[in-house]
This record gives structure tokens, C-alpha cells and sequence, in this order.
């Protein structure tokens, strides 16, 4: 896939914070896509609370500050975004957007736009503090969604990820996924926190399915000047977005990066299967509303 290389960027969508303070506490709550089970399962395996500062990224240094203003001069256009691997984050996060809010107004909503924190180390949020061993992750409490985005290496890295453009998009949407159930309040049904069948699971297997439906569209939407942003999606591109998803299953992490050992009543994602079943779900009908986890008994 690559990008329209004269589609303009909206960084006002983003928050730069790579490169200001250090590591910090874990706390809070609104963990995204792996979230607490990967923080454990690294702690157990002896890799420190954080990930290296914008590794596979920008090479930004502890006590150097990107800042906003620096992302805004530097990713203008989806050239930038062929280019620098920041400015295709920037992108993709202008294209889940565009997106969702085209679904509002379809159903006579108004999307209210989220904004996304790139930071390294750790970052302050009103769900708590968060290291980046936490992975991204979406605070409903203040409504934005935070990554490091070294988490990207670390998925290739540790979980033996193929990577790739569409698989750093299918953790975007899936954090604005949650971004979604919290507008709609579906975020509020959650009661169960752990278990095949808990509200956690259905919720994080829900937001794989709006991923898949945001990706479905992802070549038709446009920019604000109406130009389409992403082109040339393939189905490797596909692939690799499933691959990813695979390796951030429950039964995958506990199996193959926490020692073996696999506990059905501490799942909170939902299995490898699962999470490509509903990713697959929204991708092959491009409708959020099949991504309904939580009125049916079959979740894969």
C-alpha cells in the first residue's frame, strides 16, 4: 500500500510528546490492545517496564523533544508519509478518523474526533500513568488514544510479527475502535474483566471488527480536499494486518511468551483466532454493524 502523494496531512490530530521525562508508574485503567497481559507477561520474562525511545521510528533521544510543531512542518502530505514512518502514523490516524466520522453522520451522529499522543517512555494520562510495556492503549476517561511507537518494532521483535504499513493501521483503528464504543457507550456494558466469554473479550474482539471494516474503506476515503488518502491496498497487506493480529491473541502470549501455560479464566482479549476471525468479519463486509461481539453467543 502507499499513500497519495499530494493528499494533505492534519496533524492537529496529534500530540508529540517523544523525548519529554522518563519512565513512570503503571496505573489507570482503559488499556488498548494488549494492555496489562503484556506488561506482566515482559516483567516476567525480564524485559524492563519500557520499550527503547521511538525505536523503528524517528531516532528520538530521551531528553530530546519532538513537539508538535516539529511533526506539523515535517508531515505535510501522503509524500511525507511514503517517506517517514511517523507521518504515515499521522496518516492513517487522518484516514480512521475520516472514516468514522462518515459513519456518524450516516446514522445521524456527530463523531467527535479523539486525538492520539505519540510519547516514549511513559506519559501521564487521566486514567493513570502508563509505561509503554503497556502497548498502545485508549483512555475513555479523557477520550485519547496513546502509543509509543516503538511498540511497532517490539511486535516484529518479540512476537514475531511480519509487520508492516497495514499492520501498524490495524492497531490504529483498533485503538479508535474503543475510541467509537466509548462515544456510543457500548465501553459501559463492560462488567466481566476476564474470562473466554467476558464483556473484555467481546469488547477488544469488537474493536478488531471496526479495524477490519475501517480497513475495508480505507482506499475510498478521502482528505479534506476529497482526494483518497491510501492506494494500492493489497492482500498481502491484509495478511500481514492478520498476522499481527494472531500474535496478540490471549492463548498466543500465554502459550508462546509466557511460559506455556495457557489460562482460559485470565483471558481479556480473546484467542488468535478469534481476533482474526472479527478483524476478517469487518474487513469482508466493511459494515460496523456486524461487529456486534456482545448479542451473540458464537464469538469463534
Amino acid at each position: 500500500m502507499q499513500f497519495n502523494e499530494n493528499a494533505e496531512l492534519d496533524t492537529s490530530q496529534v500530540t508529540d510528546q517523544r523525548g519529554v521525562g522518563g519512565r513512570v508508574a503503571l496505573g489507570g485503567g482503559g488499556l488498548g490492545i494488549v494492555g496489562l497481559i503484556l506488561y506482566f507477561v515482559l516483567s516476567q520474562l525480564g524485559v524492563p517496564g519500557q520499550l527503547p525511545s521511538g525505536s523503528g521510528f524517528s531516532d528520538v533521544g530521551r531528553d530530546q523533544q519532538v513537539g508538535s510543531e516539529a511533526i506539523k512542518e515535517k508531515c505535510r502530505t501522503g509524500a511525507d508519509a511514503n517517506r517517514e514512518t511517523d507521518c504515515r502514523a499521522v496518516a492513517f490516524i487522518n484516514s480512521i478518523q475520516a472514516y468514522w466520522t462518515d459513519q456518524f453522520a450516516r446514522s445521524g451522529r456527530t463523531y467527535q474526533a479523539a486525538q492520539t499522543n505519540f510519547f516514549s517512555g511513559g506519559v501521564q494520562t487521566r486514567c493513570g500513568n502508563a509505561t509503554s510495556a503497556v502497548g498502545p492503549f485508549y483512555c475513555p476517561a479523557d477520550g485519547q488514544v496513546y502509543i509509543d511507537l516503538g511498540f511497532f518494532q517490539e511486535l516484529q521483535r518479540k512476537f514475531g510479527a511480519t509487520g508492516g504499513p497495514f499492520v501498524e493501521a490495524y492497531i490504529l483503528a483498533h485503538e479508535y475502535g474503543h475510541h467509537v464504543q466509548n462515544l456510543l457507550g457500548t465501553s459501559d456494558r463492560v462488567s466481566s474483566r476476564s474470562w473466554p466469554t467476558s464483556d473484555s473479550v467481546r469488547l477488544e474482539l469488537q474493536a478488531d471488527c471496526y479495524a477490519g471494516a475501517w480497513a475495508n474503506h480505507a482506499q475510498s476515503v478521502p482528505t479534506a480536499s476529497g482526494q483518497p488518502l491510501i492506494t494500492g491496498v493489497t492482500q498481502d497487506d491484509v495478511n500481514a494486518a492478520l498476522d499481527a493480529a494472531a500474535r496478540i491473541g490471549d492463548d498466543f502470549i500465554q502459550g508462546e511468551l509466557g511460559g506455556g501455560r495457557i489460562d482460559t479464566t485470565q483471558f481479556t482479549h480473546g484467542t488468535s483466532a478469534q481476533r482474526q476471525k472479527w478483524y476478517t468479519t469487518g474487513f469482508d463486509t466493511g459494515d460496523p454493524a456486524r461487529c456486534n461481539t456482545f448479542d451473540t453467543d458464537n464469538l469463534g
